[in-house]
């Protein structure tokens, strides 16, 4: 075992547990935290978990559920930078999202705290199609989303955890922040369309106004966050500002981050499309 003892903030989600499950192979010392593990670590409990979570950390990486673009995340963010410096925490890694003004705020927060840092700012992910709330209409055969026509240059989960990983594990991009995207920007049309393809389905994409998706998630019975969430990603962060593709991948992994078509024939192994 390797000596130095890592801990991630959100070890279920689909960064955390990727990162936690590479820590684990190459022999380091990884402490898993979410609500349901044995030592817990809740957002809404600071008095009662977050010292004991962090306690004999060296670097921590960190995901904020539901996303950093929420009111009031900077505000975690700022508190838990706090308990950070309190444990003896030397380098902080915070996951955020491109172009929402939330994140940024806690990306500042990171930034100026004195510690160690990274910030992997990140494009929307390609698992929204295969385990996030994409996956029903994927299944259904009809999947349902607010309207647009621009383009997002989704980027595979796989490629966030070993960036996260390198930047956990050595010091050549301390202090930096590694803004993350895919290869190429595609429309959510080219993504169904690919997935069509390779899975020789019929998936249709129907697009609707944003106010009658809400109201139909909402009927569904989706969370108050998670609708307040999409609005602001489909109104505000999918306007175009997004578009550019970026070099973070390469720069950290010496190698170009995976395509749509790749993570599209990887996951239909799996199976989760049968």
């Amino acid at each position: 075992m390797k000596q130095h003892q890592y801990a991630i903030i959100g070890a279920s989600g689909k960064t955390g547990v990727r990162v936690n499950q590479r820590l684990h192979q190459a022999g380091y010392i990884a402490r898993a935290l979410s609500r349901n593990t044995d030592i817990p670590f809740d957002w809404t409990q600071p008095s009662s978990t977050w010292n004991q979570a962090l306690e004999g950390v060296d670097a921590l990486y960190i995901t904020f559920q539901p996303d950093l673009a929420i009111p009031g995340a900077d505000t975690c963010i700022e508190q838990l930078v706090d308990v950070a410096k309190h444990e003896g925490i030397k380098h902080l890694i915070l996951l955020s999202g491109r172009g929402e003004e939330g994140a940024e705020k806690a990306e500042k927060i990171v930034q100026s705290s004195g510690l160690s840092w990274n910030i992997v700012r990140a494009s929307w992910f390609m698992q929204n199609f295969s385990e996030s709330f994409m996956l029903d209409g994927v299944l259904s055969g009809q999947l349902v989303l607010p309207k647009t026509e621009v383009p997002e240059p989704f980027i595979d989960v796989d490629d966030i955890a070993d960036v996260v990983f390198e930047l956990m594990t050595t010091t050549a991009f301390r202090n930096q922040l590694i803004e993350v995207t895919g290869p190429t920007s595609i429309s959510f049309q080219e993504c169904v369309d690919e997935i069509n393809k390779t899975i020789n389905t019929s998936i249709q994409y129907i697009p609707v106004d944003i106010d009658s998706y809400l109201k139909g998630a909402s009927e569904q019975g989706m969370p108050e966050g998670m609708l307040w969430l999409l609005k602001e990603l489909f109104t505000e962060v999918l306007d175009g500002r997004n578009v550019h593709t970026t070099n973070g991948v390469e720069r950290v992994l010496k190698r170009k981050p995976s395509s749509f078509k790749d993570y599209v024939v990887n996951t239909a192994k799996s199976g989760v499309w049968n």
